[in-house]
């Protein structure tokens, strides 16, 4: 019996356990560095079955990295598992933690040269907080020959194009006062924002067309016959590479500079992370994964109807990690139409038969992607 065989014979006899990983996150969604269930459970089945897990993977407490095997050949298979405040897994990472963590097992299972040692590393706060790169600083990525993962989607998209991503946290102080009979003492800190938005709005017709820039005020006052003193946000700035990214951060910190010169706020930004890099595909793990997919029936060389493969060119953590390990990013449909990702219809998506049928191909064609790597 050949390893990819005894691999697929393993995902056969403990289905159960990989998607009930998958159902069991869905259930019991945690945010970003909130993931404490989610981490108990996963690292306690890496655990159980043989893994080496260093629990507190980069002094962080949600995020983790197991290890199984001496080979020289270092794979590794990463696991995301944060939902969104909300919204639960409206981004599927339950299906990304299981299919890892499924593919590792079966790897582990076939790898009976054991030319492999086989890593899986827990990696939380994917959604805005950057949970990879702290790891990477740490050094948990030193060392890797490959790293492997797969996302959900409304359709197979197998080439991640990510745009590079800066997170800002957005803070206006005025002061507060009566707005009906003292309105004249008050500085308004939620009519900064409007100031933002406004030179925001009008500032995208000068931007180019691959730049996005959105954001929500998460609070801006109690009490509408009060002028808030403080209001604050969070706001995204995506662009196609980093490169690109700091070539226009500037522009649009002088739209909220302009709100807070306009009011006579302060202002404060804070970043919540390093910002996310663009994605770098390695073309023959790609390649490896694309003909493994269609070894068990899956087609992703289709190209998708227009728009409805959007979602790869979504930023994420991962594409810092692929500027320095040789990494793969592909997106597996789910069958989710017309709900797509970050809406409460693809979270319910995220579990059944198309989603069940998502993460057992990408469990596979992660897991014989790495043994693939083997003979190279």
């Amino acid at each position: 019996m050949t390893s990819k065989q005894l691999a697929g014979e393993y995902l056969a006899a403990h289905w159960d356990l990989v998607r009930g990983i998958s159902t069991t996150l869905h259930a019991d969604p945690e945010p970003a560095w909130q993931e404490f269930r989610a981490h108990r459970m996963l690292t306690a089945v890496l655990a159980e079955h043989g893994f080496g897990v260093d629990t507190r993977a980069g002094d962080l407490q949600t995020a983790f990295h197991a290890r199984y095997g001496t080979g020289p050949l270092h794979v590794a298979f990463i696991a995301e598992y944060d939902a969104l405040p909300g919204l639960g897994h409206a981004c599927g990472h339950n299906l990304i933690a299981a299919s890892s963590i499924g593919a590792a097992l079966m790897v582990q299972h076939a790898d009976r040269g054991q030319a492999l040692t086989v890593h899986v590393i827990g990696t939380p706060a994917e959604e805005g907080g950057g949970g990879k790169i702290h790891l990477l600083d740490a050094g948990e990525f030193d060392g890797l020959d490959a790293a492997l993962m797969m996302h959900p989607g409304p359709v197979d998209a197998p080439r991640a194009e990510p745009m590079a991503v800066a997170h800002w946290r957005i803070s206006y102080r005025g002061v507060a006062a009566h707005a009906g009979a003292y309105p004249h003492l008050g500085v308004n800190a939620a009519d900064a924002f409007t100031v933002a938005q406004v030179a925001i709005g009008l500032l995208r017709q000068q931007l180019p067309p691959t730049t996005r820039v959105h954001g929500v005020v998460t609070e801006a006052g109690t009490a509408p016959n009060a002028i808030p003193d403080t209001a604050t946000g969070r706001w995204y700035v995506r662009a196609r590479t980093l490169a690109d990214l700091t070539g226009i951060e500037g522009r649009i910190r002088n739209c909220f500079a302009a709100g807070a010169l306009g009011t006579g706020c302060e202002l404060d930004i804070e970043l919540e992370s390093a910002p996310y890099a663009e994605f770098r595909t390695d073309e023959e793990l790609l390649d490896l994964f694309i003909a493994n997919a269609a070894a068990v029936g899956r087609d992703m060389t289709a190209e998708p109807a227009e728009g409805a493969a959007a979602m790869r060119t979504a930023s994420t953590d991962m594409g810092n990690v692929s500027q320095v390990v040789r990494a793969i990013h592909p997106y597996l449909g789910i069958g989710s139409l017309p709900a797509v990702n970050h809406q409460r219809e693809f979270a319910d998506a995220a579990v059944g038969p198309s989603a069940e049928a998502a993460l057992r191909d990408g469990a596979t064609a992660l897991a014989w992607t790495a043994l693939d790597l083997v003979n190279r």
